[in-house]
């Protein structure tokens, strides 16, 4: 992504000096939190200046392991903070995000956006308010299978995803729905368009008292159609995505970061013939695509690649399906 560059224009022959570092902290350095600092304290241009969580012990820890201060009160950062990691519980992020964009900082929050459409709703409207950065953290976005297939896929008319994990004792304070399948709901709503007409969908709960599996068929107006699986009860990590559009089919493994095409061929005096071509993807870690993309965006002041309104939209589906399942 370009950097919009502030400094004066060099002399002739001189090279421009390499923008100052983005200065963040990461706010609940749990499970995945506790990845985003690690990260972040390893990316050139970026300066890890400090990580909270409210368990004081754990944000000494991960704290200690990074040679950064440590707090449990995210108020605690230094003044030079220019944005944050926000990685708590959901039931949080709409409370502490709006908190943390008044104060002036650009905010990069985890999925799902909020709990509940009024608090996404809120959240955009504080950013755009206070001129601040909102990025959600839809990390398939940056998995560089998934950009391969938006470069070959035009106008798919079916679409399967899979995504099932063992159970762990994380995320459980939402459904399934909210916690694993909206990483495919704001694919789905790149790829098939917005706009939805139809959805059919069940859920069960099986270890909680939220919904563990869920399956959820949808109907778009451009005329594709999808049908989403997740479970958080599996014996195996499955993330897959299978899409059909003309006289094509493409596999996608995101664990794999592997995309195979297969392609109708035209009869050639006999039977039509299918051939196989596995997409070039360069390998990349997700997360920290994202987390460096944001550390762009916070400098340039560009509009980040997954705004709110993203995070909205894929929520605002993700409801949908839970009323359709309570119907």
């Amino acid at each position: 992504m370009p950097i919009s560059w502030n400094s004066s224009k060099p002399r002739a022959g001189a090279l421009p000096a390499d923008p100052a570092p983005v200065k963040v902290g990461v706010i609940g350095v749990g499970h995945l939190g506790s990845r985003h600092a690690r990260i972040y304290s390893e990316l050139p241009r970026v300066d890890l200046l400090g990580v909270v969580d409210i368990e004081a012990g754990r944000a000494e820890r991960v704290a200690a392991d990074l040679r950064v201060p440590g707090w449990s009160d995210w108020r605690r950062l230094p003044d030079t903070v220019e944005a944050v990691s926000l990685a708590v519980p959901t039931a949080l992020h709409g409370r502490l995000g709006v908190e943390i964009l008044e104060s002036g900082l650009d905010l990069l929050v985890e999925k799902p956006i909020t709990a509940t459409l009024e608090e996404a709703d809120l959240l955009v409207e504080t950013a755009r308010r206070h001129g601040r950065i909102l990025m959600v953290g839809h990390t398939e976005r940056f998995n560089p299978a998934v950009e391969a297939l938006r470069r070959v896929v035009s106008r798919p008319r079916f679409i399967e995803t899979e995504r099932m994990a063992s159970f762990a004792p994380r995320s459980l304070d939402i459904d399934v729905v909210l916690d694993l399948m909206i990483h495919d709901l704001d694919l789905l709503l790149m790829l098939a368009g917005p706009e939805v007409e139809e959805i059919r969908a069940i859920g069960i709960n099986a270890f909680t008292d939220k919904v563990d599996i869920a399956n959820a068929r949808i109907r778009f107006a451009s005329g594709c159609v999808a049908n989403l699986t997740a479970s958080r009860i599996s014996r195996e990590r499955v993330r897959k995505l299978r899409i059909f559009q003309d006289r094509s089919y493409f596999s996608l493994d995101f664990a794999a970061q592997q995309v195979i095409g297969y392609r109708l061929l035209p009869a050639d005096g006999g039977f039509p013939s299918v051939s196989q071509q596995t997409l070039e993807v360069e390998p990349g870690e997700p997360l920290r695509r994202q987390l460096d993309q944001f550390a762009e965006v916070v400098r340039s002041r560009e509009t980040a690649p997954c705004t709110g309104e993203d995070g909205s939209r894929a929520l605002r589906l993700a409801h949908r399906i839970l009323e359709e399942m309570q119907a």
